[in-house]
């Protein structure tokens, strides 16, 4: 299979991991070709695709069997849903601040599913554990004490944060 992941954030670049241990073919759609080099050489996407690029975007049209659209900030399905193939599925995974506008004709000429997912069950949340921990899939975080939070929001603002941000409260609240 050949799975795209729109987004290479905080969700995203564990969604690439969990795909590569799938063994599927990874493609990483995303509005920022600087994260291009990590998303290929470290986690091991096999292609990376700048979703503002129209040429980019027209030369891999049709090529997807999945997608699974993990872009929190407003943006276009159009663009993503022409990267499907016919019965392609597109699963998304997070809420935007506005509604989704969804083209309906090329959902009904494609044939193509748009799904949504939030957390499983506490069964499919186990085997998700089970999984990452069999092939050693863990986030990519950025730990920090407490009083570095509010430098921490600003580069949250710059998209300055490789991926998450956690708080160590246990060392945060120790005595000095």
């Amino acid at each position: 299979m050949n799975i795209g992941v729109g987004g290479f954030g905080g969700l995203g670049h564990v969604a690439v991991k969990f795909a590569k241990a799938f063994g599927t073919k990874i493609t990483v759609i995303s509005t920022s070709v600087n994260k291009k080099k990590e998303a290929i050489e470290k986690l091991g996407a096999d292609l990376f695709l700048v979703s503002r690029d129209p040429e980019e975007m027209k030369a891999t049209a049709r090529t997807l069997d999945g997608i699974i659209d993990t872009v929190s900030a407003d943006h276009p399905i159009l663009p993503l849903l022409s990267l499907l193939k016919p019965h392609g599925k597109m699963v998304v995974v997070v809420v935007p601040n506005k509604p989704i506008e969804l083209p309906a004709f090329p959902l009904i000429t494609g044939r193509k599913l748009i799904a949504g997912s939030g957390t499983g069950g506490m069964k499919e949340t186990q085997e998700m554990i089970d999984f990452a921990a069999k092939h050693n899939i863990l986030p990519d975080v950025e730990i920090i004490p407490i009083d570095y939070i509010n430098t921490a929001m600003d580069r949250l603002v710059k998209s300055d944060v490789k991926y998450r941000f956690v708080i160590n409260i246990a060392k945060s609240l120790k005595a000095e």
